[in-house]
């Protein structure tokens, strides 16, 4: 099991050492970041988040059983008046953990935050169309595709294309009515 907990200055070099290439900074952080990632860019990242007026809640994951922090999201650009969010900063940190399903639990538990608490209409996000193992997962837990961004990042002398995906209020609620009827 996996619990959300504010993401903390004491979290910042476990992350940094997760992200080891500006590939992979590109892929976690998007545009905003610049590799290498430093405590200063985490420290800007972080400075107007998670309290009850922010516009943004950062998280880290941890594993209960072995308190060990394994992996980051975010919850951003959540606009109380239209009710909707964006999930970013998805990341498994741990290799050992993953493919065990922690992604599936952390976007839950994002998800429950979203709907549960804050009671949201609309979650979105985006990720590059060649992470296949991401899209199955914010699929398994019921983002549907909406449109892919073509060429929308370069990295080197390349263009990485995003999609589009999201997940509504009633639809979150069925899902969890499905699962709970499964229990």
């Amino acid at each position: 099991m996996i619990q959300l907990r504010f993401f903390q200055r004491t979290d910042f070099q476990q992350l940094i050492d997760w992200i080891d290439t500006p590939q992979f900074l590109l892929q976690w952080g998007g545009p905003n970041f610049s590799f290498p990632l430093t405590e200063r860019q985490l420290e800007n990242y972080v400075k107007n988040a998670n309290d009850v007026n922010s516009h943004v809640f950062v998280y880290s994951v941890i594993d209960t059983i072995t308190e060990d922090l394994v992996g980051h999201i975010s919850l951003g650009n959540i606009d109380k008046q239209n009710k909707s969010a964006r999930v970013g900063k998805v990341l498994v940190g741990d290799k050992n953990v993953r493919g065990k399903g922690i992604g599936q639990r952390m976007m839950k538990e994002i998800l429950k935050i979203a709907f549960d608490e804050l009671n949201l209409q609309k979650v979105s996000l985006v990720v590059f169309d060649f992470n296949t193992s991401a899209i199955a997962c914010y699929e398994k837990v019921g983002f549907v595709k909406e449109g892919l961004h073509r060429d929308a990042r370069k990295i080197g002398n390349e263009y990485w294309s995003l999609w589009e995906m999201s997940i509504l209020e009633n639809e979150w609620k069925k899902m969890n009515r499905s699962d709970n009827k499964e229990r």
